[in-house]
């Protein structure tokens, strides 16, 4: 670790705090997942610890762990079935591998230009932001005090702690409320299952979720959280967080886990602005949130779902309203050519407006014609 990232350290409690903060896009799928589709607990929770703890091993950062989100979100309408879920991590797993393993991951990444690269992180902080306060306003009384209790930890020197502050704060006032109505046996030991999906399953997996959730995971889980983290991490992003490796982890832990049940789970970069955001600098926190995981999975199983829903929604959406605003407003913008900020906001705003795939191909054709328009001009187009 070098001198710049000591002096930004912020010790365990940071790390448990930046922990908490990934819950932000995790426990809204993860409960929609297990509440409405029944899916099974074990497998799900024990998939995301395992991930965790090898992300911990691998990048000694806090590289975010999170449910794919098309996938995900097709899950909770009916549209998958567990073992349709099951064969589209298997399937983007094994193209993930390829596309490491071949180098055509690190090709594509050199084509990806700075401008482009920005608009996609100001798309993934307004995002995070949107998504955050919609969670607000479906509980505005915990949502509400919850952000107003970020914002005041703000002004102190304790405002990487504003998760775990809030989330600890929000649980017990929303256990004091009756508001929970958990019943919660406790723990046994509880193992995944091992299964393997049919031939009808990778059929459907494949034009259902496959293939729109690989744009996805290539633009915003590889491409854009190793962007991110070479700005967090300047000091080690090649040999940490290059796309290659990104994409090579996300690729095998999927092929390995799918078959115990295991949702598919990517490192998407709003994660990773939230856990750096709230104060998590090193391995602590994927490390504390895989064993977290592992502790619900294997401890509790089906009964999981239920000790997650303790965590008001309206909480966790202030913590990503706070994080992805954060990110959003990013001074560099003001700091480039006018015409780098059109490309910058186009792909931003096509990225919140459509999808993360849609906004990096609109902004490179964006920064193409810029391009051209400078060379014709005899003027270097550098931003």
């Amino acid at each position: 670790m070098t001198q710049t990232t000591k002096k930004k350290a912020t010790g365990w409690l940071g790390e448990v705090s930046g922990a908490v903060a990934d819950f932000g896009t995790f426990l809204p799928l993860v409960i929609g997942v297990l509440a409405v589709r029944g899916f099974d607990g074990t497998g799900v929770l024990t998939g995301f610890g395992l991930f965790a703890l090898a992300v911990a091993l691998v990048y000694r950062r806090p590289i975010p762990i999170q449910p794919m989100k098309a996938v995900a979100a097709l899950i909770i309408v009916g549209a998958v079935t567990p073992a349709q879920a099951m064969a589209s991590g298997l399937i983007i797993g094994g193209v993930l591998v390829a596309l490491a393993l071949t180098g055509i991951i690190t090709r594509i990444a050199r084509l990806v230009p700075n401008s482009v690269i920005m608009g996609v992180q100001l798309g993934v902080g307004a995002q995070l932001a949107l998504l955050g306060f919609q969670h607000v306003w479906e509980e505005p009384l915990f949502g509400g005090a919850a952000l107003a209790l970020l914002l005041l930890l703000f002004l102190t020197p304790y405002r990487h702690l504003g998760s775990l502050v809030v989330v600890v704060t929000a649980a017990a006032a929303f256990l004091m409320t009756g508001g929970a109505g958990v019943a919660v046996t406790g723990p046994a030991l509880h193992l995944p299952a091992l299964a393997w999906p049919a031939v009808a399953d990778f059929q459907a997996a494949l034009t259902t979720t496959a293939l729109p959730q690989l744009a996805l995971t290539l633009s915003n889980a590889v491409l854009a959280t190793s962007a991110i983290a070479a700005e967090y991490f300047p000091e080690d992003a090649k040999a940490r967080t290059s796309p290659r490796r990104l994409a090579l982890s996300t690729g095998v832990l999927n092929v390995v886990l799918a078959p115990f049940g295991a949702l598919p789970m990517c490192h998407g970069s709003g994660g990773l602005i939230a856990q750096y955001g709230f104060g998590a600098r090193t391995w602590g926190a994927p490390l504390l949130f895989g064993l977290f995981c592992l502790l619900l999975g294997i401890g509790f199983g089906p009964q999981a779902r239920d000790l997650l829903m303790l965590v008001p929604v309206g909480a966790v959406g202030a913590i990503l309203a706070v994080a992805g605003t954060d990110m959003a407003i990013n001074r560099r913008i003001l700091g480039v050519k006018p015409s780098c900020r059109v490309v910058i906001l186009l792909t931003g705003v096509v990225c919140v407006g459509v999808n993360m795939a849609a906004g990096l191909v609109v902004g490179l054709a964006a920064e193409a014609l810029r391009s051209a328009y400078y060379r014709r001009r005899g003027e270097t187009s550098e931003i």
